[in-house]
């Protein structure tokens, strides 16, 4: 260990040195005590690779002190950024007390993203959203962020393969169009590389070899072009500097994808940069009239990135002209100070108002933009949302729409007026009820193009609907329609269960839970809110629900009622109950689980107060007292009497028509030796429910008037009215 504590001083030196050079008004005290500190504290863990693990967060502060160069507070956020997450004699309370509340803020919410990776199950949705809650607190938590992931894709190598794949791609999708959202196109480059030679290996390669045999004729025909320029330039007075732009191979690897063209077409396209030392643009667009006073330009190949610079703030000249021998080259123009946002995008911002991000529109803009993601999306559903609406912003190319007025908003590429309302105003969006494109009317979803000039028609009546939501695509629109729909959800919520229980109140009736879930389940609702929103939108009349409730009610009732009478009238005109053959006079009950009727098949079971419980022979019951005690079960029986019948009751249901009352009538009464004692019919939208009483002589008789009744036509259901009960 003590070789590598000289090594690390060496590093700290190296590290100090290099903040010392890039950090205005660095504070070495700082840097120095998070060094030692992150020293102490990982200083019995290693890496994948069988290094110090304090070689990573040595290396994430390098990158955040030259390649990222913030502030002394970012490069000691990279030393300690691991401290709380892998070590338990740690955490954010220390790291206060030792550091202060800035630091403190950063590494927090370094931290609560980390804790994210462990264990087997990993929340994407909940890691973004914790990725973009923190940076709304200190927009530095996305720097450091991005630089820990760089090194961890440069020293990708030493883990498996399955976790490099998976890093790899989370980095293509998530973290190199981050960086390029934030500005910091370097960045964006090298992760873009990266990953693409972790995921196709033998396409990077393959690329790689292609350039490197075409470095010398590329170099030499780069020399070619410039000369005439520098001559030009030289003789302006205009102090630049112009050099061959690198193309990156994932780059060159998409044109061939997106274009569908080998190699040689899409690397035929050379490409300079020319960075001016002065801040002037006027500058900019001389050395722009010198490119093409030199080479003929290429029609609709010239963007003006400095009048209106990307959403990111980039701002530059490109221009494609015809080189020598016919090839085309692009060329960028930018001042230093330009050149210097492309590359380090919101460090720069940074550098330049001294952390004062409160000083910066661009800064202010960042965050601005990450609240849209977040409120886009309800709480209920942000898991979905937060990532659809977070790559939404990611990849999205731009376009550029003018307002009656000349105004211009910036929009990404699919927008419609309903987009270009809310990004004007709020109250613009909200009561957009038509469009004016070009002075032409169109409909609210016309999809947009650049220069477009947009005017909206807007009605105090108009309110956001569902719909927009399908065809919207900013995150603003997004979510000041969602916000809009869930305060009006909320209102008709409230409205409807106001109203439901002012109606219960007035006919005094009391709903439980399960009385409301089975209303529901009945009109096929999912759940309470549901019904209550349906109440208030008027979808649901309540007085014709609760009617038809208190309807049910009282026939269920009335049936229940028909049938206690039934059974008592039965079990009294049935004949005298025998054992073994003997009539007897003794205290019989029946049980209510299967109430026996005269006719059934029964047994009888002794009680403990000596009488005697009926129950049919085929009741479950009576099957597990028998079990339980046989020796208390007693054979018993009606007895059979010449001519005699008894009574039974018939539930029957069917589809209403004219005259099927008389038709079932005369269908039992057909049967031999079949008297009806009753007969009550009711019908409600086309259906019938009827309760007939009757005397039969036997089962089989029984099973015969069944059968007939069951035969005609629209019955669907006869059965035994105890059998329902």
């Amino acid at each position: 260990m003590a070789s590598a504590t000289i090594s690390f001083k060496a590093e700290k030196e190296e590290l100090l040195r290099l903040c010392s050079r890039n950090i205005p008004n660095f504070r070495s005290d700082v840097v120095e005590k998070a060094f030692d500190f992150a020293m102490e504290a990982h200083k019995n863990f290693v890496r994948k690779s069988n290094e110090p693990f304090f070689s990573h967060p040595i290396a994430v502060a390098r990158i955040l002190a030259s390649e990222l160069p913030l502030d002394d507070v970012s490069v000691a956020c990279g030393l300690l950024h691991d401290v709380v997450e892998d070590n338990d004699n740690y955490n954010i309370d220390i790291i206060k007390k030792n550091f202060g509340n800035d630091i403190a803020v950063i590494v927090d919410g370094l931290t609560k993203i980390k804790n994210l990776f462990k264990g087997s199950e990993f929340d994407q949705a909940e890691y973004y959203r914790k990725l973009l809650l923190s940076i709304t607190k200190d927009i530095r938590v996305i720097i450091v962020k991005l630089a820990d992931r760089l090194n961890n894709m440069r020293t990708l190598e030493f883990l498996d393969s399955d976790k490099r794949k998976k890093i790899a791609k989370e980095t293509l999708e998530i973290y190199a169009p981050l960086s390029n959202r934030f500005g910091l196109g370097q960045l964006k480059w090298e992760l873009e590389d990266l990953a693409f030679k972790e995921l196709n290996k033998q396409a990077y390669e393959d690329l790689k070899r292609k350039i490197n045999a075409k470095r010398t004729e590329r170099e030499e025909y780069i020399e070619r072009f410039k000369q005439p320029m520098v001559r030009e330039l030289t003789n302006s007075n205009i102090k630049y500097e112009i050099s061959g732009r690198a193309k990156h191979l994932y780059s060159i690897y998409r044109k061939m994808i997106k274009r569908n063209k080998p190699f040689s077409e899409i690397y035929d396209l050379f490409a300079i940069r020319i960075i001016l030392e002065s801040d002037s643009k006027t500058d900019c667009y001389t050395v722009h009239g010198v490119v093409n006073g030199i080479f003929t330009p290429v029609p609709d190949r010239f963007k003006d990135y400095i009048a209106i610079p990307k959403a990111n703030n980039y701002q530059s000249l490109h221009t494609t002209v015809v080189g020598p021998d016919g090839k085309k080259v692009e060329v960028q123009i930018r001042t230093r100070k330009m050149h210097e946002v492309a590359e380090q995008g919101v460090a720069a911002h940074w550098k330049y108002k001294e952390g004062k991000s409160g000083d910066d529109p661009q800064l202010v803009s960042y965050i601005a933009w990450i609240r849209d993601i977040l409120e886009s999306s309800t709480e209920d559903e942000y898991k979905k949302g937060v990532v659809d609406n977070f790559k939404l912003d990611l990849y999205s190319d731009e376009i550029f729409i003018f307002t009656p007025k000349g105004d211009l908003k910036r929009l990404p590429v699919g927008s419609t007026p309903v987009d270009f309302a809310f990004q004007v105003h709020s109250k613009v969006g909200h009561h957009c009820i038509g469009a004016k494109v070009n002075h032409k009317l169109v409909p609210l979803d016309f999809v947009l193009k650049s220069g477009d000039q947009v005017e909206i028609l807007t009605s105090k009546n108009q309110h956001p609907n569902k719909n927009w939501l399908k065809f919207v695509k900013t995150t603003k629109a997004v979510s000041d329609i969602k916000k809009w729909l869930n305060k009006e959800d909320e209102a008709l919520f409230n409205a409807g269960k106001d109203l439901w229980e002012k109606k219960l109140k007035k006919l005094k009736l009391s709903f439980t839970n399960q009385d409301l879930n089975k209303i529901i389940q009945s009109i096929k609702l999912d759940n309470t809110r549901q019904f209550f929103m349906a109440v208030g939108q008027s979808k649901i009349n309540v007085d014709e629900l609760l009617t038809t409730s208190m309807e049910k009610e009282k026939k269920s009732k009335d049936v229940v009622s028909s049938y206690e009478n039934f059974k008592e009238f039965a079990r009294s005109s049935g004949g005298q109950l025998a054992i073994s053959g003997e009539n007897f006079k003794m205290l019989v009950s029946y049980s209510k689980c299967c109430s026996p009727i005269p006719g059934d098949d029964v047994l009888g079971f002794v009680s403990i107060g000596g009488g005697i419980r009926i129950h049919r022979a085929d009741c479950k019951n009576m099957g597990d007292l028998a079990k339980k005690d046989p020796e208390k079960v007693v054979s018993i029986f009606w007895p059979e009497i010449e001519g005699s019948s008894f009574i039974v009751g018939l539930s029957i249901n069917g589809l209403d028509s004219p005259g099927i009352l008389n038709n079932i009538s005369n269908t039992i009464l057909n049967v031999k030796t079949t008297n009806i004692k009753s007969i009550n019919i009711d019908t409600h939208d086309g259906v019938f429910k009827g309760i007939v009483t009757l005397y039969v002589m036997n089962k089989e008789h029984l099973n015969s008037i069944i059968d007939k009744v069951r035969a005609i036509e629209g019955v669907y259901e006869v059965r035994r009215l105890d059998e329902i009960i």
